[in-house]
């Protein structure tokens, strides 16, 4: 049960990460295999570079889209709007996908399914604000990723067992059982949800002159300017840029190294599910560290446990112990930066703004693991050396540390 300490607005906010999480860890375990299972024999080989077209659709889109609409959403009563649309959007398209189709059809609905799950979080972020203190905010934030982990876990462990087990029994098929995974998960994910939409209410906004779009855009312009202008803003905001991109490629890069050492592919799913209950505790412990030393210490020792981490990955990764290893280090500090970054950045920017900073952190967040991704792939291009390419992810870590650094202890919210 969620912590008794929390109020019941705070649980229900908790609550929608348990649900999405859901579909988060679908799409990047099952989603990618089903997918491939509907290619014809003459485009199969192509099926990464047709994944990853559909995932930098999703997120140009949701780059182009986010800014603007956390302006306007930035308004008395629009914020949960928003969050409605863009979660029914995410899911109908993920009970949608349990529909048969082709490969093409599929991807679409897939991309419209991803743009409604990250840019309702991304309005979910901005209600951190509205659902609790500063003080209480490393806490919330810690305990929203926690049970995201562990609730991600629950429907995705039913959905495995009827995948892997339900061909056994003569019921249903591989394809078939698949497809029954997105009702389930879907179901998961909209239990979780209504009882955020049913009790949340905006406290913080800022008022609407009017000047319809054309002053959207010029809010948009003083936002960006205000961001550029706020020494504790910006440098966090580009420190995020590059510490996240180092956790993001760790984490999306994880299972192609592992594979690519020879680690067979159960020992991988494995791992990343003791990942899951492993981020479970740490994420809380971190929140409560946070309110003892600060938030901003916490997260710099994350991204120097990350820069340990890439070290061990690039030069003693040999076996499943090892992976192991690299499980459950990962698991320790990766619910633990991920929420003390949203709630330390939630505590230094202006309350009625949220939604349009949070589109920008967002923007910073999600999309800078392309650069991570590009840097190992360069550098193991060039140099045929898997380990240097993992190696390289440090540049980023310590990039983003240094410039954490520059953020004086005084301007902690501890």
């Amino acid at each position: 049960m969620l912590g008794s300490q929390l109020t019941a607005l705070e649980r229900n906010w908790i609550k929608y990460d348990v649900g999405n999480s859901a579909f988060v860890l679908l799409n990047t375990s099952v989603v990618p295999i089903y997918f491939q299972s509907l290619l014809t024999p003459d485009i199969a080989d192509n099926s990464m570079a047709l994944w990853g077209v559909a995932q930098t659709i999703a997120s140009l889109v949701i780059a182009l889209l986010m800014p603007v609409l956390g302006t306007l959403a930035d308004r008395q009563g629009y914020k949960i709007k928003f969050f409605l649309g863009f979660f029914l959007t995410g899911l109908v398209g993920c009970l949608s996908l349990s529909i048969p189709m082709q490969w093409l059809t599929f991807l679409v609905v897939f991309v419209l399914a991803t743009i409604g799950l990250n840019s309702s979080m991304t309005f979910y972020d901005a209600m951190l604000t509205d659902v609790t203190t500063d003080e209480r905010m490393d806490d919330v934030s810690s305990q929203g990723f926690a049970w995201g982990y562990i609730g991600s876990v629950v429907p995705f462990i039913a959905c495995l067992a009827l995948i892997l087990l339900g061909p056994n029994t003569g019921l249903v098929d591989t394809a078939t059982a698949t497809r029954i995974s997105f009702i389930i998960t879907g179901l998961w994910w909209l239990a979780f949800t209504v009882p955020l939409v049913r009790t949340y209410k905006q406290t913080h906004w800022r008022e609407d002159n009017g000047g319809g779009i054309g002053e959207t855009f010029r809010e948009l312009g003083r936002t960006a300017r205000e961001i550029g202008g706020n020494r504790q803003i910006l440098i966090f905001i580009l420190a995020f840029f590059f510490y996240i991109d180092g956790v993001h490629t760790v984490i999306s890069m994880a299972t192609s190294y592992g594979a690519q050492v020879g680690i067979e592919g159960t020992q991988l799913v494995l791992a990343l599910l003791v990942t899951q209950f492993v981020a479970f505790p740490s994420a809380i412990l971190y929140g409560k560290l946070a309110g003892k030393f600060g938030t901003l210490r916490m997260i710099r020792v994350a991204v120097a446990a990350y820069v340990v981490i890439v070290i061990f990955a690039a030069f003693f990764l040999k076996s499943a112990v090892e992976f192991w290893v690299l499980a459950i280090a990962v698991g320790l500090f990766q619910g633990g930066v991920q929420a003390l970054s949203r709630s330390y950045f939630g505590k230094i920017i202006p309350k009625e703004k949220s939604n349009e900073y949070y589109g920008f952190f967002d923007i910073f967040g999600k999309y800078a693991s392309v650069m991570g991704t590009a840097l190992v792939s360069g550098v193991a291009f060039a140099t045929g050396n898997e380990s240097l390419g993992v190696l390289s992810i440090g540049i980023l870590l310590v990039i983003g540390f240094l410039l954490l650094m520059m953020l004086p202890k005084d301007q902690v919210a501890a």
